[in-house]
């Protein structure tokens, strides 16, 4: 799309506790093959395990950088931040989203926005940010029940409940999952 460099491309579908890794060899892969640009396609990715979001996102932030705060109604209770600078702190770097990223999906795009790390793309997120517990009913015969019991904050605290991540470039998020690069004008690489 006009870029100067090669741009490699990881979709991340969801968080688990091996997305950090899986990330991290992809990254290694793509830059061997020459990438200048990175695009992280995260449309449609619902989230998954917070401490995969937290994780990905340390592997482009410097040492002591917030990712993000968990607060209850009583105020902040956990704050996680890097303890070590991520394998990647200059290459620059584009999130792609859509209306259906969410959860700890916008958490690493918001601590990498706020962050100064990356630009983000696409439309608006879900807005999906908060913690939830399953209770069960009548010795789990009968399901559960979802409780609220935290909500996540970016780095710069703002809560994305019901608001999502605002993009930096709005652009058309309909081209095919296989060809992210479709999606993105020239201006979604512009310095930050």
């Amino acid at each position: 799309p006009g870029v100067d460099g090669k741009v490699g491309v990881v979709r991340i579908k969801n968080f688990s506790g091996t997305t950090a890794d899986t990330v991290k060899e992809q990254l290694e892969d793509l830059k061997k093959k020459g990438a200048k640009n990175i695009v992280l396609d995260l449309r449609g990715n619902p989230g998954g395990l917070l401490p995969g979001g937290v994780d990905t996102a340390s592997l482009f932030l410097e040492t002591n950088k917030p990712v993000v705060f968990v607060a209850d109604k009583n105020g902040v209770v956990d704050a996680q931040s890097t303890f070590k600078d991520g394998i990647d702190l200059e290459t620059p770097l584009v999130i792609l989203v859509d209306r259906n990223t969410a959860s700890a999906a916008e958490v690493m795009t918001a601590a990498l926005q706020e962050n100064k790390r990356a630009l983000v793309a696409g439309e608006q997120s879900f807005g999906k940010g908060i913690v939830q517990t399953i209770r069960q009913l009548e010795e789990g015969k009968n399901g559960g029940v979802a409780v609220t019991i935290a909500r996540y904050e970016t780095p710069e605290h703002h809560n994305i409940n019901k608001q999502g991540i605002t993009v930096d470039v709005k652009t058309n998020v309909d081209c095919e999952k296989t060809d992210a690069l479709a999606c993105l004008p020239k201006e979604a690489f512009r310095k930050i």
